[in-house]
């Protein structure tokens, strides 16, 4: 008897099927097949792993977790030289951790994702934050919470994040009567929802190149991904029907149509819909 392989999609699905056991770098990882289908994830994680054994050499057994700070930072900033790729922010290499691992340049989130797994193999309690327009990392120490912005490496004060919120807070009419703490800000992020952010960053990205195959791609793992959140049904339509997908568009609107019915683009929708089954009556059946 023989087994197929699962394809890069079913591997995936296979990952985030349960909370309980996704494991947030493999499924990061598993997001470059859509680039590199053959990419072996296997050897990627080795590549992690063989990080973390470095590092591990690194710390002292009797180490407080401000010595295992300061050595994870010297470590993944100054020795493997980590940092955000400033010359060329919206590069899609940027958010796959493959390509991150080789360049040691990346957007906060992937590097996010690298320095809480190093992170968390020597005993740190780190955990990422889905901070509005930047993602960041919050570490929990004995004497309190530090915010790390793995971006630049630095540590982020009270005042530093407030700075980084105030555009945020202006632009959804958070300010005055208002204002909201900065705390609920500063929430831990579940892995499926950095996941999320992660296939979005790059959504955008080929939605600004007009990339339909290649956002067509990551819409599939967020179908997978976020099953309840309908708009990514929405999107993933109207670009199969960019691409001539009339029949598979058509079934992703009418099932954003019949889970939204307060939706603000539901007549807008509903009028592409019809347009489409007009277009393909004589495909459907």
């Amino acid at each position: 008897m023989q087994f197929s392989a699962p394809t890069p999609l079913e591997y995936f699905a296979t990952l985030v099927a349960e909370d309980e056991s996704l494991s947030l770098v493999e499924a990061a990882v598993a997001i470059a097949q859509d680039e590199d289908p053959q990419l072996d994830t296997q050897a990627v994680l080795s590549k992690i792993d063989s990080l973390v054994d470095r590092l591990k050499r690194r710390v002292p057994a009797d180490a407080g977790p401000r010595q295992r700070l300061r050595t994870l930072n010297h470590f993944f900033f100054q020795e493997l030289g980590f940092a955000g790729n400033v010359n060329n922010y919206y590069d899609p290499g940027n958010s796959l951790l493959s390509t991150v691992l080789e360049t040691r340049r990346g957007i906060p989130i992937t590097l996010a994702v690298l320095y809480i797994e190093l992170a968390t193999q020597i005993g740190l309690t780190a955990r990422g934050v889905s901070f509005p327009g930047h993602f960041l990392v919050k570490l929990k120490l004995s004497e309190g919470e530090m915010v790390i912005d793995p971006f630049t490496g630095q540590s982020l004060s009270r005042e530093q994040l407030d700075e980084l919120l105030t555009p945020y807070r202006r632009s959804q009419g958070l300010t005055g009567d208002f204002d909201v703490p900065l705390g609920l800000f500063l929430q831990a992020a579940p892995p499926r929802d950095v996941l999320a952010r992660m296939l979005r960053n790059l959504k955008e990205i080929h939605r600004t190149a007009a990339d339909w195959p290649r956002q067509l791609a990551v819409l599939n793992r967020l179908v997978i991904l976020l099953p309840q959140a309908w708009e990514e049904r929405r999107d993933r339509g109207l670009v199969q029907a960019e691409l001539g997908a009339l029949e598979a568009a058509a079934l992703d609107l009418a099932e954003y149509l019949s889970h939204s019915p307060q939706a603000s683009d539901r007549i807008a929708i509903g009028e592409r819909l019809l347009a489409l089954r007009e277009h393909g009556s004589g495909r459907f059946h």
